[in-house]
């Protein structure tokens, strides 16, 4: 099985699939003509003003974000960026940075369509996502990839959102605290469950505490570690730069990585962290409470700045400043050493907890956009075997083979978001209507 998925995972991130999702992204800006860099107030405003909303929906624009980020803010910030320095040296973090910046695009254009094009399920909660744009926004022959997206998406979930979160979480606590894989497993299913019992809005209240305060810990215990090492900064930078246009040399433990490889890990990664193009997030924005969709678009696209951008970028700097790349380190052990060799004592305790609580929060976003792709599929009665299911598979994530399931969640990546994809470049002359509608009122 491994064999065949390998060679599968080869051709859906081969370089059709690198050109698209960038390739998007950069039509979407240009459509938009960069209106998301310079409009990056007017975001943040939306953000504060979300966080009572105004208009119809079931969470504020403020949670949706916040339940969104709760989704992306994982071990793709921590684990996620190790394992693209680890594969593809130092440059992989450039390609993950142009992927984010492109992405706030995406973002915004996958808001707008999920507001736009939203239904009221049977029990009259707010659902959207890209098997709704494509089923209300495309003509009938298009049905199809809604379809296809629905099926990878509620499969992909239990991949990147559930059995990953679940093993780095018990890989960390069991390196940290020698606490048995098994029981963080059936912990993390026990707290889950309880939250899953409330449905969206639970989700949304637990995400719109926990995402800010660990965030905001994390990005001040990263920017110290970057202060007391501030002479060392322009180097990591350099090495950021040269390596992500030529080929790198082994060094260490480091096995040497090519130009492609920094590609396409970071590109890769890039995704896997802030989720641009996958067509999740959109599940949670087309909840929130808002009058018109292009106001949850500037508030989606501050995700990828938010992730990739900020909490992304102080990882990866803290990981090449501390050269524990080097010492043949992968995953969420890197960026727990690097932490650990800026603040003896003190570093490692930062990425355990800090990976604990994002972990556990995309274990909860995660399983909100499992659950509407089920429920589209099969209906409203099929949510309660699913959030039975989703929480019975975390304890088999925290005892797997970290390899195996990675390269499982990054599969299953590329194949939700080819029908996403598609379906926003095929809506794009709508996204682009609405925002110049949008702003001319404004």
């Amino acid at each position: 099985m491994e064999y065949y998925i390998t060679q599968l995972n080869s051709i859906v991130w081969g370089p059709i699939m690198l050109a698209l999702i960038l390739g998007t992204g950069i039509f979407l800006m240009l459509g938009l003509r960069l209106m998301p860099f310079r409009q990056l107030g007017y975001g943040f405003r939306m953000l504060w003003q979300g966080r009572v909303g105004n208009g119809a929906g079931d969470i504020t624009p403020f949670d949706a974000l916040m339940t969104s980020l709760a989704a992306t803010v994982g071990t793709g910030n921590i684990a996620g960026v190790a394992t693209a320095i680890f594969m593809g040296g130092p440059g992989a973090l450039f390609w993950m940075w142009c992927t984010a910046l492109v992405g706030m695009a995406t973002k915004y254009g996958e808001a707008v369509c999920a507001v736009h094009y939203r239904e009221t399920d049977e029990a009259g909660k707010y659902v959207g996502g890209p098997m709704y744009y494509i089923k209300n926004g495309l003509k009938s022959h298009w049905a199809w990839l809604g379809t296809a997206f629905a099926i990878f998406g509620a499969l992909a979930g239990f991949g990147i959102g559930n059995t990953v979160q679940a093993h780095s979480v018990a890989d960390v606590l069991h390196a940290s605290f020698a606490i048995p894989t098994w029981l963080t497993g059936l912990v993390l299913a026990v707290l889950v469950g309880f939250v899953l019992i409330g449905g969206i809005t639970r989700i949304a209240q637990v995400a719109g505490k926990l995402v800010p305060i660990m965030a905001i810990i994390y990005i001040i215990c990263g920017i110290v570690i970057l202060a007391l090492n501030a002479e060392e900064i322009p180097g990591a930078f350099e090495l950021i730069f040269t390596y992500a246009f030529t080929p790198m040399a082994a060094t260490g433990g480091f096995a040497g990585a090519a130009v492609w490889a920094a590609i396409r890990f970071g590109v890769a990664r890039g995704v896997f962290s802030n989720e641009a193009g996958l067509g999740s997030a959109p599940i949670a924005h087309a909840t929130a409470r808002t009058n018109n969709p292009v106001k949850q678009g500037m508030i989606a696209m501050l995700d990828p700045l938010i992730d990739t951008i900020l909490i992304c970028t102080i990882t990866g700097l803290v990981i090449i400043i501390s050269g524990e790349w080097t010492n043949g380190f992968s995953g969420a052990q890197l960026s727990s050493a690097a932490f650990e060799h800026a603040l003896p004592n003190f570093g490692g305790y930062v990425v355990t907890f800090g990976l604990v609580v994002f972990a556990f929060t995309t274990l909860l976003g995660w399983s909100f956009y499992g659950e509407k792709c089920v429920e589209y599929l099969f209906g409203i009665k099929s949510i309660i075997p699913f959030r039975v299911l989703w929480v019975m598979v975390i304890p088999i994530g925290a005892m797997g083979n970290l390899e195996f399931i990675w390269l499982v969640a990054d599969t299953l990546n590329a194949l939700m978001a080819i029908p996403n994809l598609v379906a926003l470049l095929l809506l794009s002359p709508i996204i682009f209507k609405l925002s110049r509608e949008y702003f001319d009122n404004e």
